[in-house]
Protein backbone atom coordinates (compact mmCIF):
# COMPACT_ATOMS: atom_id res chain seq x y z
CA UNK A 1 0.00 0.00 0.00
CA UNK A 2 1.20 3.51 -0.81
CA UNK A 3 1.70 5.16 2.58
CA UNK A 4 1.26 8.61 1.00
CA UNK A 5 -2.52 8.13 0.82
CA UNK A 6 -2.59 8.45 4.63
CA UNK A 7 -1.22 12.01 4.57
CA UNK A 8 -4.58 13.73 5.15
CA UNK A 9 -7.19 11.06 5.82
CA UNK A 10 -10.70 12.55 6.15
CA UNK A 11 -13.47 10.66 7.96
CA UNK A 12 -17.06 11.87 7.69
CA UNK A 13 -20.69 10.98 8.07
CA UNK A 14 -23.82 13.07 7.72
CA UNK A 15 -23.97 13.77 11.48
CA UNK A 16 -20.53 15.38 11.51
CA UNK A 17 -21.25 18.21 9.09
CA UNK A 18 -22.53 21.70 9.83
CA UNK A 19 -23.50 22.15 6.17
CA UNK A 20 -24.31 19.84 3.25
CA UNK A 21 -22.14 16.70 3.67
CA UNK A 22 -21.48 16.21 -0.03
CA UNK A 23 -20.47 19.84 -0.38
CA UNK A 24 -18.13 19.45 2.60
CA UNK A 25 -16.61 16.33 1.04
CA UNK A 26 -16.09 17.93 -2.36
CA UNK A 27 -14.52 21.01 -0.79
CA UNK A 28 -12.15 18.74 1.13
CA UNK A 29 -11.31 16.79 -2.03
CA UNK A 30 -10.59 20.00 -3.91
CA UNK A 31 -8.38 21.18 -1.05
CA UNK A 32 -6.23 18.07 -1.18
CA UNK A 33 -7.30 15.27 1.17
CA UNK A 34 -5.54 12.05 0.22
CA UNK A 35 -8.05 9.47 1.50
CA UNK A 36 -11.70 9.47 2.54
CA UNK A 37 -13.57 7.16 4.90
CA UNK A 38 -17.36 7.11 5.07
CA UNK A 39 -18.33 6.58 8.69
CA UNK A 40 -22.08 6.93 9.04
CA UNK A 41 -22.67 6.97 12.81
CA UNK A 42 -24.51 9.25 15.21
CA UNK A 43 -27.91 9.41 16.88
CA UNK A 44 -29.86 9.24 13.61
CA UNK A 45 -27.62 7.69 10.95
CA UNK A 46 -28.76 7.10 7.41
CA UNK A 47 -29.93 3.54 6.82
CA UNK A 48 -31.18 1.38 3.97
CA UNK A 49 -31.53 2.92 0.54
CA UNK A 50 -30.72 6.44 1.74
CA UNK A 51 -27.45 5.22 3.27
CA UNK A 52 -26.41 3.35 0.14
CA UNK A 53 -27.32 6.26 -2.13
CA UNK A 54 -25.24 8.59 0.03
CA UNK A 55 -22.34 6.14 -0.07
CA UNK A 56 -22.53 5.98 -3.86
CA UNK A 57 -22.55 9.79 -4.08
CA UNK A 58 -19.46 9.97 -1.85
CA UNK A 59 -17.74 7.30 -3.90
CA UNK A 60 -18.39 9.16 -7.15
CA UNK A 61 -16.88 12.33 -5.73
CA UNK A 62 -13.80 10.41 -4.60
CA UNK A 63 -13.45 8.84 -8.04
CA UNK A 64 -13.74 12.28 -9.65
CA UNK A 65 -10.75 13.50 -7.64
CA UNK A 66 -8.85 10.17 -7.70
CA UNK A 67 -8.92 9.73 -3.93
CA UNK A 68 -9.36 6.29 -2.27
CA UNK A 69 -12.86 5.65 -0.92
CA UNK A 70 -12.96 3.62 2.31
CA UNK A 71 -16.07 2.37 4.10
CA UNK A 72 -16.14 2.01 7.88
CA UNK A 73 -17.39 -1.30 9.33
CA UNK A 74 -19.83 -2.24 6.56
CA UNK A 75 -18.07 -5.08 4.74
CA UNK A 76 -21.08 -6.06 2.63
CA UNK A 77 -21.58 -2.52 1.34
CA UNK A 78 -17.87 -2.14 0.61
CA UNK A 79 -17.92 -5.33 -1.45
CA UNK A 80 -21.15 -4.39 -3.22
CA UNK A 81 -19.88 -0.95 -4.22
CA UNK A 82 -16.37 -2.20 -4.97
CA UNK A 83 -14.96 0.37 -2.59
CA UNK A 84 -11.22 0.91 -2.45
CA UNK A 85 -11.12 -0.30 1.10
CA UNK A 86 -12.70 -1.14 4.43
CA UNK A 87 -11.81 0.04 7.94
CA UNK A 88 -12.74 -1.93 11.05
CA UNK A 89 -12.36 -1.40 14.76
CA UNK A 90 -11.42 -3.91 17.43
CA UNK A 91 -15.10 -4.58 18.13
CA UNK A 92 -15.96 -5.23 14.49
CA UNK A 93 -15.59 -8.36 12.37
CA UNK A 94 -12.10 -9.83 12.67
CA UNK A 95 -9.85 -9.23 9.66
CA UNK A 96 -9.22 -12.94 9.27
CA UNK A 97 -12.92 -13.59 8.56
CA UNK A 98 -13.11 -11.37 5.49
CA UNK A 99 -9.52 -10.80 4.27
CA UNK A 100 -10.05 -13.53 1.67
CA UNK A 101 -13.20 -11.82 0.42
CA UNK A 102 -11.49 -8.49 -0.11
CA UNK A 103 -8.12 -9.46 -1.53
CA UNK A 104 -7.90 -6.36 -3.70
CA UNK A 105 -9.17 -3.92 -1.08
CA UNK A 106 -7.23 -1.83 1.40
CA UNK A 107 -7.94 -3.07 4.92
CA UNK A 108 -7.42 -0.72 7.85
CA UNK A 109 -7.74 -1.48 11.55
CA UNK A 110 -8.07 0.71 14.63
CA UNK A 111 -5.32 0.01 17.19
CA UNK A 112 -5.01 1.10 20.82
CA UNK A 113 -2.55 -1.40 22.34
CA UNK A 114 0.56 -3.31 21.30
CA UNK A 115 -1.40 -6.58 21.31
CA UNK A 116 -3.97 -5.10 18.94
CA UNK A 117 -1.16 -3.90 16.68
CA UNK A 118 0.45 -7.32 16.59
CA UNK A 119 -2.87 -8.96 15.70
CA UNK A 120 -3.60 -6.40 12.99
CA UNK A 121 -0.26 -7.05 11.31
CA UNK A 122 -0.54 -10.83 11.73
CA UNK A 123 -4.05 -10.93 10.27
CA UNK A 124 -3.25 -8.95 7.14
CA UNK A 125 -4.09 -5.30 7.76
CA UNK A 126 -2.69 -2.88 5.18
CA UNK A 127 -2.54 0.03 7.62
CA UNK A 128 -3.53 0.87 11.18
CA UNK A 129 -5.19 3.89 12.71
CA UNK A 130 -3.53 4.52 16.08
CA UNK A 131 -5.47 6.46 18.63
CA UNK A 132 -7.09 8.35 19.97
CA UNK A 133 -3.84 10.29 20.18
CA UNK A 134 -5.56 13.12 22.05
CA UNK A 135 -9.01 13.52 23.58
CA UNK A 136 -11.65 13.64 20.86
CA UNK A 137 -15.17 15.04 20.60
CA UNK A 138 -16.09 13.03 17.51
CA UNK A 139 -16.69 9.69 19.24
CA UNK A 140 -18.81 9.47 22.37
CA UNK A 141 -17.38 5.99 23.12
CA UNK A 142 -13.74 6.87 22.43
CA UNK A 143 -11.08 5.19 24.57
CA UNK A 144 -8.62 7.10 26.73
CA UNK A 145 -5.89 8.79 24.66
CA UNK A 146 -3.11 6.48 23.54
CA UNK A 147 -0.74 9.43 23.30
CA UNK A 148 2.34 10.26 21.29
CA UNK A 149 4.57 7.95 23.35
CA UNK A 150 2.53 4.93 22.25
CA UNK A 151 2.72 6.07 18.64
CA UNK A 152 6.51 6.43 18.91
CA UNK A 153 6.77 2.96 20.44
CA UNK A 154 4.76 1.37 17.65
CA UNK A 155 6.79 3.16 15.00
CA UNK A 156 9.97 1.97 16.66
CA UNK A 157 8.78 -1.63 16.53
CA UNK A 158 7.22 -1.43 13.05
CA UNK A 159 9.50 0.92 11.13
CA UNK A 160 7.87 0.54 7.72
CA UNK A 161 4.24 -0.29 8.50
CA UNK A 162 1.66 2.29 7.30
CA UNK A 163 0.30 4.22 10.30
CA UNK A 164 -2.20 7.06 10.52
CA UNK A 165 -2.80 8.94 13.76
CA UNK A 166 -6.37 9.68 14.79
CA UNK A 167 -8.25 11.36 17.61
CA UNK A 168 -8.20 14.99 18.69
CA UNK A 169 -5.83 16.02 15.91
CA UNK A 170 -5.93 19.67 14.94
CA UNK A 171 -4.09 22.15 12.74
CA UNK A 172 -1.95 22.99 15.75
CA UNK A 173 -0.81 19.48 16.72
CA UNK A 174 -0.79 17.61 13.39
CA UNK A 175 2.95 18.04 12.88
CA UNK A 176 3.67 16.62 16.36
CA UNK A 177 1.77 13.48 15.35
CA UNK A 178 3.85 13.17 12.18
CA UNK A 179 7.09 13.76 14.10
CA UNK A 180 6.10 10.93 16.48
CA UNK A 181 6.00 8.51 13.54
CA UNK A 182 2.65 8.70 11.78
CA UNK A 183 2.57 8.69 7.98
CA UNK A 184 -0.44 10.97 8.16
CA UNK A 185 -3.29 12.31 10.23
CA UNK A 186 -6.92 11.28 10.24
CA UNK A 187 -9.49 13.89 11.16
CA UNK A 188 -13.23 14.48 11.34
CA UNK A 189 -14.34 17.66 13.10
CA UNK A 190 -11.32 19.80 12.20
CA UNK A 191 -12.44 19.66 8.56
CA UNK A 192 -16.20 19.32 9.04
CA UNK A 193 -16.32 22.42 11.25
CA UNK A 194 -13.69 24.45 9.43
CA UNK A 195 -14.56 27.90 8.13
CA UNK A 196 -11.70 27.65 5.63
CA UNK A 197 -11.18 24.06 4.48
CA UNK A 198 -8.36 24.99 2.10
CA UNK A 199 -6.38 26.57 4.93
CA UNK A 200 -7.15 23.71 7.31
CA UNK A 201 -5.98 20.99 4.94
CA UNK A 202 -2.87 22.95 4.01
CA UNK A 203 -1.93 23.12 7.70
CA UNK A 204 -2.68 19.41 8.21
CA UNK A 205 -0.28 18.39 5.44
CA UNK A 206 3.41 17.67 5.83
CA UNK A 207 5.19 21.02 5.82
Amino acid sequence: MNRKILEVYFIMGTANCLTDPLETLENALKAGITCFQLREKGDIPLTGVAYEEFAVACQRLCQKYHVPFIINDDVELAIRLKADGIHVGQDDVAISTFRERVKDMIVGVSVHTLTEMELAVKNGADYVGIGPIYNTISKADAKAPAGLDFLRAIRGKYANFPIVGIGGISEENAQKVRQAGADGVSVISVICQSEDINRTIYRLKSL
